[in-house]
């Protein structure tokens, strides 16, 4: 069957990532979250499965929240209220993003310097991108916002990497495990 092909995969990935990034960041925390939460669930049925990537999604989310919630409390980027930790959609985005790790974004990952380099532009684009789209504001100048965030994203990328290497290392040990 034509969708089961690796590459039709692959495709659906990059499609599925940006129709999630598209909902987190134009609908906010509103029902448009079920998007990108239909999207996990077709990853996990089709693409993968959530004994192969749950813990990488996990590790992702929590660490992306945390950096994102970091650069918020140093006054990168704002969000309207109160809040001290990110809105619900951009940890939510942060999933999506580990979703493609393994897969569409495989090959970014090496050489690291390439991962870094990547990392370094497209990161802070899509903060713009978002920022503009969405209801975020970048108090600081441009290029002061571009550089401390390309600075960040030219270690966070390949450690994201690096996460999905050592859990699909473990998980493909494990399943190797189970079949002796």
């Amino acid at each position: 069957m034509m969708l089961n092909t690796p590459m039709s995969k692959l495709v659906a990935n990059a499609v599925m990532f940006q129709i999630g990034w598209f909902a987190c960041v134009l609908g906010g925390t509103g029902p448009w979250l079920l998007v990108p939460m239909a999207i996990l669930c077709v990853h996990f049925f089709w693409i993968s499965s959530w004994a192969a990537e749950g813990k990488l999604v996990v590790t992702v989310v929590l660490a992306g929240a945390a950096i994102d919630s970091f650069l918020m409390q140093m006054g990168v980027f704002e969000f309207p209220g109160e809040s001290k930790l990110v809105p619900l959609w951009l940890a939510v985005l942060w999933a999506m993003l580990a979703l493609t790790l393994n897969h569409c974004l495989a090959w970014t990952a090496r050489p690291l310097w390439l991962a870094s380099l990547l990392g370094a532009i497209s990161g802070p684009l899509s903060y713009f991108a978002g920022a503009a789209l969405a209801d975020v504001s970048l108090p600081m100048e441009p290029l002061p916002t571009f550089l401390i965030l390309a600075a960040v994203w030219a270690i966070t990328f390949p450690l994201l990497h690096g996460f999905a290497h050592i859990y699909r290392q473990q998980w493909l040990v494990k399943q190797m495990a189970q079949k002796k």
